[in-house]
């Protein structure tokens, strides 16, 4: 057993280890992994009370740009515009309803337009 694995608690290689958790939960470690830190930054942009780059940390992300290319992609905006935008939208909303409305939707979960034919 290497290291790498061993010191993750798994007894298993880590090609295997991705390939059972896409096989059990549709992504990879990975992408699970950033949407919920993404999911969890909306909750603290939504407050309001931190800065971007304070976020990111507060999230677990160690690059201010890496998080914020990975925010653009999953919500849609920059988290400086999404937090700007979501403190007024948000005001006077349940919590509860708030994270609910305002979940990242990643693009390739998105709808596709339907194909015109000529």
């Amino acid at each position: 057993m290497r290291t790498q694995e061993h010191d993750r608690g798994v007894n298993m290689a880590a090609g295997h280890l991705n390939r059972e958790f896409r096989l059990a939960y549709g992504e990879s470690p990975y992408t699970y992994l950033m949407t919920r830190r993404i999911e969890r930054a909306t909750a603290l942009l939504r407050r309001g009370d931190l800065n971007v780059t304070a976020v990111c940390f507060a999230v677990g992300c160690s690059s201010p740009g890496t998080f914020s290319t990975r925010f653009t992609e999953l919500v849609g905006m920059p988290p400086s515009a999404y937090r700007r935008r979501a403190t007024g939208a948000a005001a006077g909303m349940a919590p509860c309803v708030a994270k609910q409305v305002t979940r990242p939707i990643r693009n390739q979960e998105a709808p596709l337009a339907e194909p015109q034919l000529a």
